[in-house]
C-alpha cells in the first residue's frame, strides 16, 4: 500500500521530470536571430501562476481583489490586482478560469508573497490557494504565424478557450499574441508545432509587447508603489467600480470619485547605457512634489536600441517635458503614445 506522503513525493517527481524535459524542448529550439522577428515564441517559465478552487472561491477573491470576479468564465479572462488596506498595489496579475479552478498569473517573484498573504485571509472558507507555477506550462507566441500554428485561437483579446486540457489566452497588443496554458506534455506538442515558423526570444521581448500594450506589472521593488489609477488599471478593465467592498477599495473608489488624479502611466523611451529597472525613480524639474517625478514600472531592450519602458510619472512633469532617469544629468525620458487613451475627466 502506498502512503499519501510517498504518493505526493512520486506524483513531486513526476512533475520534475516533466518539467525537465519542458525545458529541454525549449531549449533545443533554435533562439531569433533578429531583435523583432515576425512570429516569436516564448517559455514563460518565469511568471508565476496560484490556482484558487473550492466551491467558495470567487467569494472570497471578491473580498480580496479590484476586479469583479464573477465575471470571468471559462472563454473571459481580466486584468486585476491585489491592494494593501492603503490602496497601494502589492500585486496584479491575469485571472483566467480552467475548468473549475481560478488561476492567477504574476512574475515569480511576487507569487510567495501574494500566496502568504491571500491565504492569511481563508480562515473558515471553501477555498484552497496553491502554487501551481510547476504543474503547467505557460508559453507565449505572437506575430504573423500565431493564429495559424495554435489548434485554436480565441479571437478577441481577453477571450479564452480550453480543449483537451489546453487553454489558450488572447492578450492585447500590437499584432497577434497569445498564451498556452497546459500539462507539460501537451504544451510540448504545440511549441513543437508553433516552432516550425516561430523563432524562440527571451522573456525581454514578452515584456516589450505588453509595455507596448500598456499593461503594468508589479515587481518586488514597486510593491506598495501605485494606487491601481496610476498604473492606468482602470482604463484597462482591470478595477470595478461596482462590485462592493474589497481591500483597499476606500481609497480606490475616493481617488475615483472624489479625488483628483495627479500621476498616471505613460509608454516611454530611454537612451540609457544600461536596463532602467523597475522602481528607479525619475526626475523632472519642474516636479514640487516631496516624493519625486516618479518611477520605472518596467522596461525592456527595443530592437532599434534603448529601452521602451512604462513610467508613472507626475503628470504636470509629463506635460512639462522635462523628465529624465534618476537626476538631471540622467538620460531623457521620452513620451510615447500608448495604445488607449486618457480621459479628460482624469485630470478634472
Amino acid at each position: 500500500m502506498i502512503s499519501p506522503l510517498n504518493s505526493r513525493r512520486a506524483n513531486d517527481n513526476s512533475d520534475g521530470k516533466r518539467m525537465n524535459s519542458w525545458q529541454e524542448t525549449v531549449s533545443s529550439t533554435p533562439k531569433a536571430t533578429v531583435s523583432d522577428p515576425e512570429c516569436a515564441l516564448c517559455d514563460l517559465s518565469h511568471l508565476g501562476l496560484i490556482r484558487a478552487s473550492g466551491n467558495e472561491v470567487r467569494s472570497f477573491l471578491q473580498g480580496q481583489l479590484t476586479n469583479d470576479v464573477n465575471l470571468v468564465t471559462e472563454t473571459l479572462a481580466q486584468l486585476s490586482s491585489y491592494c494593501s488596506p492603503k490602496g497601494r498595489m502589492l500585486g496584479s496579475f491575469w485571472i483566467m478560469q480552467r475548468g473549475d479552478d481560478l488561476l492567477l498569473q504574476m512574475p515569480r517573484e511576487r507569487l510567495p508573497a501574494v500566496l502568504k498573504r491571500l491565504q492569511m485571509f481563508v480562515l473558515r472558507a471553501k477555498v484552497t490557494l496553491e502554487d501551481a507555477s510547476d504543474t503547467l506550462v505557460r508559453f507565449g507566441i505572437a506575430g504573423t504565424c500565431a493564429e495559424a500554428s495554435l489548434p485554436f485561437a480565441p479571437a478577441e483579446a481577453k477571450a479564452t478557450l480550453t480543449h483537451d486540457g489546453i487553454t489558450v489566452l488572447r492578450l492585447p497588443g500590437d499584432r497577434p499574441r497569445f498564451e498556452v496554458i497546459a500539462p507539460a506534455a501537451a504544451a510540448q506538442a504545440v511549441w513543437s508545432k508553433c516552432a516550425k515558423d516561430a523563432m524562440r526570444v527571451e522573456p525581454n521581448f514578452w515584456a516589450l509587447l505588453d509595455i507596448r500594450a500598456g499593461i503594468p506589472t508589479v515587481f518586488e521593488d514597486t510593491v506598495e508603489a501605485f494606487v491601481p489609477q496610476m498604473a492606468n488599471l482602470q482604463l484597462i478593465g482591470g478595477v470595478s467600480f461596482t462590485k462592493g467592498c474589497y481591500t483597499g477599495q476606500e481609497v480606490v473608489a475616493r481617488m475615483q470619485y472624489l479625488g483628483k488624479l495627479k500621476r498616471r502611466m505613460y509608454r516611454a523611451r530611454i537612451d540609457s547605457a544600461e536596463r532602467p529597472l523597475p522602481g528607479t525613480e525619475l526626475y523632472s524639474a519642474s516636479s514640487e512634489s516631496g516624493q519625486g517625478a516618479g518611477r520605472v514600472v518596467d522596461s525592456a531592450t527595443a530592437p532599434d536600441g534603448g529601452y521602451e519602458a512604462l513610467v508613472v510619472l507626475q503628470i504636470s512633469s509629463a506635460e512639462a517635458d522635462d523628465v529624465r532617469l534618476v537626476d538631471a544629468s540622467g538620460p531623457v525620458v521620452e513620451l510615447l503614445d500608448l495604445p488607449y487613451a486618457f480621459p479628460a475627466a482624469d485630470e478634472a
